[in-house]
């Protein structure tokens, strides 16, 4: 059985071991060792990746109790020189103790009992039991958790027995009842955990709380924490920066740049609908006086689908027969009609044919619209359409 040297010290990242096992399946090499730091999957933490003998480890499985290690290719030694990626290994050991700290914290505070954690490449989550936490409530829970990491409470790891579990003030019991590994942060709460974790709550650096979202009839609570909080800091004030400078107005004045500029927005596009309504007018008595028969059929270069569909709506209005648009820009082509003649129902008709030209889309009896690949598909579609119209 593998020495799983990660359960002694987080900050074991090189050493020198033995392979004792190699297994070749579907997927890749796997080997075992004497001894590893190697840290597995498992408990919402990533495995480690690193080097095996200078071969890159791609993948760490715990199965039946030993640590199976993925290897880019095989190795041909059994003695190896081995190697986590420890900036890896680090960010792991800031966010999951960082986890601890903010789910003991969120039930102090919030009286919230976390239910699961997930920690990703790009941001991590503790998922707590809560309908909906206040925005003075997070406020409150990020300085208490940044209070704790700035007062470096030792943290520290035991084994005990389940009749010794059961005298601490677990949140939850272990559901394991023999070799149970306790987790301390000292002040603040004792939990059953597998995972690695720095060695006092300074290391974490600190915890940044970005967002929440419902989920599961619980809140989800995203954060980050270390060198990522701080990554996250950095590319924030490069954004504000850069909006800042541009607009012309200071961090504190931004919010009400922005909100005169929605304004002046809602403002022009008010003025441009009045215009885009005169030109529809214009334009739709121009399509009826130059129809023939019972179609009205244009191809536009860039006209929006938005804009098609309410010219249609216009123009069938005033007209009895079909109106049918293609925009070579949008690739979209919209057929509409007020009724007569009854036989032609909009929906039902693209529904049976776009698929002869690769086209999605669909609509009721008076209106449809689709969308194509290529505007030569639109356009081929549209030749379609009228060709068949004309047949009517």
């Amino acid at each position: 059985m593998t020495d799983k040297l990660y359960y002694n010290s987080a900050y074991t990242h090189e050493w020198h071991t033995q392979i004792t096992n190699r297994a070749d399946k579907e997927d890749g090499t796997y080997v075992t060792l004497a001894e590893t730091a190697f840290y597995p999957h498992g408990g919402g933490q990533p495995c480690d990746l690193g080097q095996i003998g200078g071969i890159a480890v791609l993948d760490v499985n715990l199965e039946d109790g030993e640590v199976w290690h993925k290897l880019e290719r095989s190795p041909e030694q059994v003695d190896v020189e081995c190697k986590l990626d420890w900036q890896r290994r680090f960010d792991h050991m800031q966010h999951h103790t960082g986890q601890h700290l903010l789910s003991a914290i969120t039930l102090k505070l919030a009286d919230a009992i976390t239910l699961s954690f997930h920690l990703g490449t790009d941001y991590a989550t503790i998922d707590v039991a809560a309908e909906s936490l206040r925005v003075e409530q997070l406020a409150a829970i990020e300085y208490e958790v940044n209070q704790q990491i700035y007062r470096n409470a030792p943290i520290r790891t035991s084994w005990v027995t389940a009749e010794e579990a059961a005298r601490l003030p677990l949140v939850k019991q272990p559901s394991v009842t023999e070799d149970i590994r306790i987790v301390e942060i000292e002040g603040v709460e004792y939990n059953a955990c597998g995972g690695t974790h720095v060695s006092a709550t300074g290391e974490i650096g600190l915890i940044k709380l970005l967002k929440t979202e419902k989920v599961k009839g619980g809140t989800r609570i995203y954060f980050k924490c270390g060198s990522r909080a701080l990554n996250e800091f950095t590319a924030t004030q490069q954004v504000l920066n850069g909006l800042t400078t541009k607009l012309k107005t200071s961090r504190e004045e931004l919010l009400e740049r922005i909100e005169k500029m929605e304004q002046e927005q809602k403002l022009l596009q008010s003025e441009l609908n009045a215009v885009k309504a005169t030109n529809d007018d214009y334009y739709a008595q121009e399509l009826l006086a130059a129809r023939e028969g019972l179609v009205i059929a244009q191809v536009f270069e860039d006209k929006p689908l938005k804009d098609m569909q309410s010219l249609a709506t216009k123009l069938t209005a005033e007209h009895e027969g079909l109106v049918l648009f293609a925009s070579i820009s949008e690739a979209k082509v919209v057929l509409a009609q007020n009724g007569q003649p009854p036989e032609w129902a909009c929906g039902p008709f693209f529904k049976g044919n776009l698929g002869a030209y690769q086209g999605k889309g669909g609509g009721s009896d008076k209106m449809a619209q689709a969308g194509f690949a290529n505007s030569e598909d639109a356009l081929a579609f549209y030749e379609f359409t009228k060709e068949q119209l004309g047949h009517h």
